[in-house]
């Protein structure tokens, strides 16, 4: 079982930034690809951003921040993967272009690099089959933020070798994560709960039950869970959302998995949460307030 040392990340948006960065942090040869050199400068400056605030508060050396920064390689040439031990693919939720990204790399890597997605609702079969390797394919399935979630889904397909699967499982541990195995459905543990719990507190909404900053304190002190389902919604995007689930319900045909009206109205008003300033709260004040949706 060869050992990893160097590792390719597809992709540097919000999730591959977090995954280069946290195994440059761990030590490993970390060689970044995106599409183009603004978009890898944009991921460089978030990664540098989020050291140097662990440096201002004291949780990180100066010199181990310059370490990790130095293990880093940003390129926009998936030629320069080749060599890699690893290659985590962290791009959109589009199959079309994951694969085809696969192909590619699987003419380039050695044989025993192992190929492993992030994907969040996509099966890892569906991926695996498009290239000489499917023993080797994995899920590599992280949490935002990257650096601070230990959560990692190692998720073993039907093709996916025993020697794959344990070192990927080894390599999450490296990474300081607390890896779980699951199994190649759409939505592994995580999402296969969460989308369902998402979507019914719209529904909820839509039919009148509570407000969402009542459904959110609910959720919030009646479970503790540290948010309510519109506040995560809104946090993880409901573009993203309403993306995955779309892709769920394609595969299941289970209504709890089809996305609500709602959802896609707010979708394609361009709400889609703080990352465009308003979801289901409007971003633009301080604390945010309720954002008018026509309920």
């Amino acid at each position: 079982m060869s050992e990893i040392t160097t590792v390719g990340v597809l992709g540097c948006g919000l999730m591959g930034s977090g995954i280069a960065q946290t195994a440059a942090a761990s030590g490993f040869q970390t060689i970044v690809r995106e599409v183009s050199d603004a978009l890898n400068a944009k991921g460089k400056g978030a990664i540098t951003g989020s050291l140097n605030k662990l440096v201002e508060k004291g949780k990180l050396e100066s010199a181990v921040r310059d370490a990790t920064l130095g293990r880093l390689r940003f390129t926009t040439k998936v030629t320069d993967l080749k060599d890699a031990d690893i290659v985590v693919e962290a791009v959109s939720e589009d199959l079309d272009l994951k694969n085809a990204l696969w192909k590619e790399l699987d003419g380039l890597c050695r044989p025993a690099t192992i190929f492993a997605s992030n994907t969040s609702s996509l099966t890892i079969a569906a991926m695996a089959a498009v290239t000489k390797r499917p023993d080797r394919f994995v899920g590599l399935h992280f949490f935002n933020p990257v650096p601070l979630m230990k959560l990692v889904e190692v998720v073993r397909t039907v093709t996916t070798s025993a020697e794959t699967f344990d070192r990927a499982f080894a390599f999450a541990q490296r990474l300081g994560k607390e890896p779980v195995a699951a199994k190649d459905n759409s939505g592994f543990v995580v999402n296969l709960l969460l989308v369902p719990y998402l979507l019914d507190a719209i529904r909820a909404l839509e039919h009148g039950v509570a407000s969402a900053p009542d459904i959110d304190k609910a959720m919030q002190l009646g479970c503790g869970y540290p948010m309510g389902p519109f506040v995560l919604l809104d946090f993880v995007g409901l573009d993203t959302t309403y993306k995955i689930a779309e892709i769920m319900f394609a595969e299941y045909r289970e209504a709890r998995y089809a996305p609500p009206p709602l959802l896609k109205r707010m979708v394609l008003a361009g709400y889609y949460g703080k990352k465009s300033g308003k979801g289901f709260y409007d971003y633009s004040t301080t604390p945010p307030t309720l954002s008018n949706l026509g309920l």
